[in-house]
């Protein structure tokens, strides 16, 4: 069992960064791989990116390649998302989630946090 919580969310211009971080509880962190989703209003909650439990796998959604970055950090139990170039149609609530891999399908994750905010202004 693991369990998590996002921060770092908040209000950026369009073409700006932020950097969210999900802070994981236990020593079991390094046994799970994490992933990023994010939901909109009204919309289904979509993966955004994910990382393997050593951190050198990583899977991105064609919509955020190239401007975001995902990582962690095992010794500090903590994954990351460097979200650069944000976009009008990026703000949503950004969740993490840890899986035994790093799935793209949301069923596929066991463990979510809270979620964090992240808005962009035009």
């Amino acid at each position: 069992h693991v369990q998590l919580v996002e921060s770092g969310g908040g209000l950026v211009q369009a073409g700006g960064s932020l950097r969210l971080s999900c802070a994981a509880s236990g020593r079991t962190f390094s046994t799970y791989a994490m992933g990023w989703f994010r939901q909109a209003p009204g919309k289904e909650r979509e993966f955004v990116a994910a990382v393997s439990r050593t951190g050198v796998g990583t899977n991105y959604a064609d919509s955020v390649k190239g401007r975001f970055a995902i990582s962690r950090d095992n010794a500090k139990n903590t994954v990351y998302l460097q979200m650069n170039s944000l976009r009008p149609e990026d703000p949503a609530v950004y969740y993490c989630a840890a899986a035994r891999t790093y799935y793209t399908e949301v069923r596929r994750y066991d463990y979510w946090g809270q979620g964090t905010k992240v808005t962009v202004s035009s």
